[in-house]
Formats: C-alpha cells, structure tokens, sequence
C-alpha cells in the first residue's frame, strides 16, 4: 500500500474572520484522501506559522499549506526556504497578492483542487536584512499606508483605497540614496517598492515585468503623481502599464542596498515592519517549492 503524502493546513484565525470552519468544511469534501494524510494548525499569535512550517519540515511534511493573507503566506514562506517542502497557498486575506499573482483560485476549493494535482515550481525569494519575502516589500507611502491598514478594523479594498485617499496629499517625498548592483542611484520619491511577484494585490500591478523565477527583483520608484492625474495613474495598475507611466522608473537588480540612518518604515507582504540601518536586499534563486495550478 502506498504510503500518503503527509500536509498540514496553518490557518490565521485572524485574516480568515469567519472562515475557519468553511476552510474546514472544504478541505474535508475537496482534499483527495486517497493521496493526503492532513492536519489542521491554528496561529494564535502573530508569526506563529514561521514555527509550525519550520517543525512540519522537519517531522517529514510534504506540504504546508498557508491559509490566510500575504502576511500569513510570507511567515510560512520564512519557515520553508531552502528545504523540500512544497508551499500550497489558499487565500484567504484582503488582497492575496502572491495568489493572484501566481493564477491560484481566490474560491477555497477550487485551490484545494490545485494542491490535489501535486504540480509544483521553485521560486525565488528576496532577503532583507535578516528576514525573507516571497513577494513584495516597499518604503515610503508605501509602508505608512501597511502601518495604518494594520491598524484598521475593516479590512478589504475600500479600507485601503480611503487610507490613501487620506494621506495622500500631505504625504512629502523623500529622497533615496540605493545602490543597484553595485551602481549608486539618488532620487526622489513617494515609494520605492523591490518586487518579486508583479503585484501588490487587488490586482494592482505595480511591476508588470516581474518574476518568481527570473533570479531578478524589479525595484519599482515612484514619483509623487499630481493629485488631478492619480486616477488615470493609478488606474494603469489595473491594466498592467504602470511602468509605462512618466512617474514610474524601473530596474532589474540582483541586490540593493538602501541607505538609512535611523529607523526605516519598511511593508513587506502587507506587514508594516521597522528595520534598524541601512536596508540590504538580495535575490535568493530558486529556494522556495510552490505548489501552482
């Protein structure tokens, strides 16, 4: 008798509100069985997942299973790195960046689905300073805007789209000193992100060109967009041509080193986060097993 492929499912309590036995139910009548020995683990307090993926890994898991939101995803992401284990991804958050990005079902069976054809990639990651991301990071406007939606009750687009809106315009530039590669880069803007995959979420596109498996990160730097033109802008990110827009400069870069004295306001897959010195960003290649439709 074949032996079944181990799986565990982590799910967050918190960015799956009111899902937590749906996700059950699911996985109850859309797993095959046939294939899969499953446990369910449930986060009680924040990056527990990083722990639990990493002893899963070790007690012979075969896949790990993050349900939840880009942050819950990225914890499991930094437990996983550099081993066999396969990640399965079933969204279950605000935006599921990595999700779309990655063409997995945002229906929680139809992604169970995906897990039973065993289909698999090996992605690269991005290090920053002494932590991993799977997707993608950003300061600026950026990372106030993950400060304050951390904060927020509501979750979802509108509650984005209104934080925005209500800082936008009394938000001031910053200048950046980067080097790219080695290449020193000044400049002015409203936020820089280091994209991995192409998007932020929602299906806001902001690195149309980038990659999970081109071994590069896309360092995206925008411009403040004059308040009458953020519409048509922004809009541009629904349809995959933000790099096309004046306000937009785009590199390729296998690492990138951003100098900071101080405390640096960082967003790395939806979570606020502050690092300490100057930000040091690198492309790991090919580290990460991803189960994919």
């Amino acid at each position: 008798m074949e032996t079944k492929e181990k799986i565990l499912f982590i799910i967050n309590p918190v960015s799956g509100v009111g899902k937590q036995k749906a996700v059950e139910r699911a996985i109850d009548k859309a797993l095959d069985k046939s294939i899969f020995d499953y446990e369910v683990a449930y986060t009680q307090y924040a990056h527990q997942a990083t722990q639990i993926s990493r002893t899963a890994a070790q007690n012979g898991v075969s896949i790990v299973a993050a349900v939840g939101g880009d942050g819950s995803i990225n914890d499991c992401v930094r437990g996983l790195v550099g081993t066999d284990v396969k990640l399965a991804i079933i969204p279950a958050g605000s935006g599921n960046g990595l999700a779309r990005a990655m063409k997995i079902p945002l229906n929680i069976r139809e992604a169970i689905k995906v897990i039973n054809a065993r289909k698999s990639i090996c992605i690269d990651t991005i290090s920053l300073n002494d932590t991993v991301y799977a997707s993608i990071a950003g300061i600026g406007f950026d990372a106030l805007v993950a400060k304050e939606f951390s904060k927020s009750r509501t979750r979802g687009f509108n509650s984005y789209f209104q934080i925005v809106a209500s800082h936008y315009t009394m938000y001031k530039s910053c200048n950046y000193r980067l080097h790219i590669d080695g290449m020193k880069h000044r400049t002015k803007a409203l936020f820089i992100c280091f994209a991995n995959s192409n998007q932020f979420g929602y299906n806001t596109v902001v690195a149309p060109s980038a990659s999970l498996t081109d071994g590069y990160m896309d360092v995206i730097c925008v411009k403040k967009i004059p308040f009458v033109l953020l519409p048509f802008v922004a809009s541009m990110l629904f349809i995959k041509l933000f790099e096309q827009s004046p306000y937009v400069t785009a590199f390729k870069a296998k690492e990138v080193i951003v100098q900071n004295e101080g405390i640096a306001a960082v967003n790395i897959d939806g979570d606020y986060s502050e690092q300490e010195g100057d930000l040091r960003l690198k492309i790991i290649e090919k580290n990460l097993n991803v189960i994919t439709p």
